[in-house]
């Protein structure tokens, strides 16, 4: 198993945007196979706001596990269950490859935006499917960066998608992971799969707003802006005139972003 780099960290910037995913913007395809009762374990949960909404569906009765490789942002997410009141949800750390769960021990196994940060995605599908119970479903969401497209242009635009999917695969992933799901699950073993697409947009003043500034400030003040350039993908220069690009985009009456994204279930 090749070793993977987290490539966006847990910068505020990047937190920003795990906070504002939930259930309905990102687990839709899901949310029609949960019902009260069931066990979940929602690998990479990060700051918890899909885990929490999880909880939610699977009570009363069901359970839902929490698990992410940093112990710090799972600090997070245990305050945001707090907040809503929830008593059916546990956390732990945990690296997908290895679970420290035994066999057949949950009814769903889900993972948003995981795969294409992982250094062996096959292996960790196996290890999704050694723990979810017979009859149960693997559920997995992933964004496809190559397919990220928007209006207008900018060439400084262009040139932070090549950089992105560059530093991103120097760092083990891989970036363009939608289109690969289903061929990922099929070596991990899984012969019922039912795969979709859905897609983020982004294109009132208040998303653009959102989206370009979250990115603007990743690219210079993240993980990602120093794997950039200490790997020497690019200078930091080059990274403040994409960053200043972004929020030249973000400006424009008639900008439009798309994040299309695969998803699949998977039947143990």
């Amino acid at each position: 198993m090749a070793d993977a780099v987290y490539t966006h960290g847990h910068h505020e910037s990047v937190l920003r945007s795990h906070r504002w995913r939930t259930a309905a913007n990102s687990a839709a395809y899901l949310v029609g196979e949960l019902r009260p009762g069931l066990d979940v374990l929602d690998v990479g949960c990060g700051p918890g706001t899909i885990t929490a909404d999880l909880a939610a569906l699977v009570a009363p009765g069901g359970r839902v596990t929490g698990v992410d490789a940093s112990g710090e942002v799972l600090e997070q997410a245990r305050a945001a269950v707090r907040e809503r009141g929830l008593d059916n949800v546990r956390f732990a750390v945990a690296d997908v490859h290895a679970l420290d769960f035994p066999d057949d021990s949950f009814d769903v196994v889900h993972a948003h935006q995981v795969l294409q940060h992982v250094g062996d995605p096959v292996r960790a599908l196996r290890e999704m499917r050694r723990v979810c119970r017979p009859g149960g479903v693997v559920a997995a969401r992933d964004s496809d960066y190559a397919a990220f497209a928007w209006f207008p242009e900018p060439p400084v635009l262009a040139e932070w998608q090549e950089l992105y999917r560059r530093v991103a695969r120097a760092n083990g992933g891989e970036p363009d992971a939608g289109r690969r799901l289903v061929s990922w699950a099929r070596r991990a073993g899984f012969t019922d799969i039912t795969a979709t697409a859905s897609a983020w947009c982004f294109t009132t003043p208040g998303e653009r707003a959102w989206w370009s500034g979250l990115w603007a400030d990743r690219t210079t003040a993240s993980v990602y802006a120093e794997l950039a350039v200490d790997g020497g993908h690019a200078t930091a220069e080059q990274l403040a005139a994409i960053a200043g690009g972004w929020r030249e985009w973000a400006r424009r009456d008639d900008g439009w972003f798309m994040v299309p994204h695969g998803e699949m279930l998977c039947r143990v």
